[in-house]
Protein backbone atom coordinates (compact mmCIF):
# COMPACT_ATOMS: atom_id res chain seq x y z
CA UNK A 1 0.00 0.00 0.00
CA UNK A 2 1.56 2.96 -0.65
CA UNK A 3 2.85 5.73 1.95
CA UNK A 4 0.11 8.44 0.20
CA UNK A 5 -3.19 6.08 0.78
CA UNK A 6 -2.15 6.34 4.32
CA UNK A 7 -1.09 8.97 5.29
CA UNK A 8 -1.89 11.50 2.87
CA UNK A 9 0.48 13.38 0.66
CA UNK A 10 1.41 16.03 3.20
CA UNK A 11 2.24 13.62 5.93
CA UNK A 12 4.19 11.10 3.30
CA UNK A 13 6.54 13.88 2.51
CA UNK A 14 7.58 14.53 6.11
CA UNK A 15 8.47 11.27 7.07
CA UNK A 16 10.36 11.48 3.87
CA UNK A 17 11.96 14.66 4.61
CA UNK A 18 12.64 13.37 8.50
CA UNK A 19 14.31 10.60 7.37
CA UNK A 20 16.23 12.37 4.54
CA UNK A 21 17.70 14.22 7.90
CA UNK A 22 18.03 11.47 9.51
CA UNK A 23 21.13 9.74 6.99
CA UNK A 24 22.62 13.09 6.59
CA UNK A 25 23.34 13.30 10.20
CA UNK A 26 24.70 10.34 10.26
CA UNK A 27 27.16 10.52 7.52
CA UNK A 28 28.08 13.77 8.79
CA UNK A 29 28.92 12.45 11.91
CA UNK A 30 30.87 9.63 10.68
CA UNK A 31 32.68 12.03 8.57
CA UNK A 32 33.73 13.57 11.84
CA UNK A 33 34.82 10.44 13.63
CA UNK A 34 36.73 9.22 10.80
CA UNK A 35 38.55 12.89 10.32
CA UNK A 36 39.35 12.48 14.31
CA UNK A 37 40.64 8.88 14.03
CA UNK A 38 43.21 10.10 10.74
CA UNK A 39 44.35 12.54 13.12
CA UNK A 40 45.27 10.72 16.10
CA UNK A 41 47.09 8.32 13.51
CA UNK A 42 49.30 11.17 12.10
CA UNK A 43 49.89 12.52 15.20
CA UNK A 44 50.94 9.08 16.64
CA UNK A 45 53.25 8.50 14.13
CA UNK A 46 55.56 11.64 14.63
CA UNK A 47 58.38 11.20 16.81
CA UNK A 48 58.09 13.00 19.96
CA UNK A 49 61.22 13.20 20.85
CA UNK A 50 62.57 15.94 18.00
CA UNK A 51 62.88 19.33 17.58
CA UNK A 52 62.76 21.18 20.13
CA UNK A 53 60.88 18.55 22.41
CA UNK A 54 64.35 16.60 22.26
CA UNK A 55 66.40 16.07 25.26
CA UNK A 56 70.09 17.75 25.18
CA UNK A 57 72.42 18.43 27.77
CA UNK A 58 72.21 21.87 29.02
CA UNK A 59 75.11 24.40 30.82
CA UNK A 60 76.05 24.06 34.37
CA UNK A 61 74.26 27.03 35.47
CA UNK A 62 71.45 25.92 33.73
CA UNK A 63 71.66 22.37 35.23
CA UNK A 64 71.51 24.27 38.93
CA UNK A 65 68.40 26.44 38.05
CA UNK A 66 66.73 23.40 36.57
CA UNK A 67 67.92 20.77 39.21
CA UNK A 68 68.76 18.19 35.26
CA UNK A 69 71.54 17.89 34.04
CA UNK A 70 69.41 17.43 30.41
CA UNK A 71 66.14 18.83 29.43
CA UNK A 72 64.43 19.74 26.43
CA UNK A 73 63.93 23.53 24.99
CA UNK A 74 60.19 23.49 25.83
CA UNK A 75 60.52 21.80 29.40
CA UNK A 76 63.37 24.42 30.47
CA UNK A 77 61.25 27.75 29.58
CA UNK A 78 58.32 26.09 31.20
CA UNK A 79 60.52 25.76 34.61
CA UNK A 80 61.90 29.59 34.21
CA UNK A 81 58.34 30.59 33.75
CA UNK A 82 57.02 28.39 36.58
CA UNK A 83 59.98 30.13 38.64
CA UNK A 84 59.20 33.63 37.94
CA UNK A 85 55.35 33.06 38.19
CA UNK A 86 56.06 31.51 41.46
CA UNK A 87 58.72 33.97 42.82
CA UNK A 88 56.57 37.10 41.39
CA UNK A 89 59.21 38.77 39.23
CA UNK A 90 56.94 40.28 36.49
CA UNK A 91 56.37 43.92 36.63
CA UNK A 92 53.00 44.78 37.70
CA UNK A 93 52.87 47.95 35.40
CA UNK A 94 54.33 46.04 32.56
CA UNK A 95 53.81 42.03 32.45
CA UNK A 96 56.23 42.04 29.27
CA UNK A 97 59.40 42.79 31.61
CA UNK A 98 60.70 40.13 34.28
CA UNK A 99 62.62 41.50 37.05
CA UNK A 100 65.75 39.17 37.69
CA UNK A 101 66.57 38.44 40.90
CA UNK A 102 70.14 36.44 41.92
CA UNK A 103 69.02 33.52 40.97
CA UNK A 104 67.30 34.08 37.24
CA UNK A 105 71.10 36.09 37.25
CA UNK A 106 73.05 33.46 36.59
CA UNK A 107 71.09 32.18 33.45
CA UNK A 108 70.27 35.38 31.93
CA UNK A 109 73.91 37.03 31.88
CA UNK A 110 73.71 39.02 34.99
CA UNK A 111 71.01 41.15 33.36
CA UNK A 112 68.55 42.99 36.09
CA UNK A 113 65.68 42.72 33.88
CA UNK A 114 64.59 40.92 30.58
CA UNK A 115 61.56 41.11 28.02
CA UNK A 116 59.61 38.33 27.71
CA UNK A 117 60.44 37.73 24.41
CA UNK A 118 63.94 37.70 25.12
CA UNK A 119 63.70 34.65 27.86
CA UNK A 120 64.23 31.92 24.68
CA UNK A 121 67.20 33.75 23.24
CA UNK A 122 69.19 33.83 26.27
CA UNK A 123 68.10 30.28 27.36
CA UNK A 124 69.82 28.91 23.93
CA UNK A 125 73.16 29.58 24.49
CA UNK A 126 73.07 27.59 27.58
CA UNK A 127 71.78 24.23 25.31
CA UNK A 128 74.54 22.20 23.37
CA UNK A 129 74.69 22.51 19.77
CA UNK A 130 73.11 19.90 17.93
CA UNK A 131 75.07 18.58 14.54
Amino acid sequence: MPATRVFGAVAGRAFMEAAAKSAAKKTAASRVAAAKTTVKKTLSNRSINSGIQKVVPVSSQLGNFLGASQVSRTDAVKRVWEYIKLQNLQNPSNKKEIFCDEKLKTIFDGKDKVGFTEIARLLSTHFAKSG
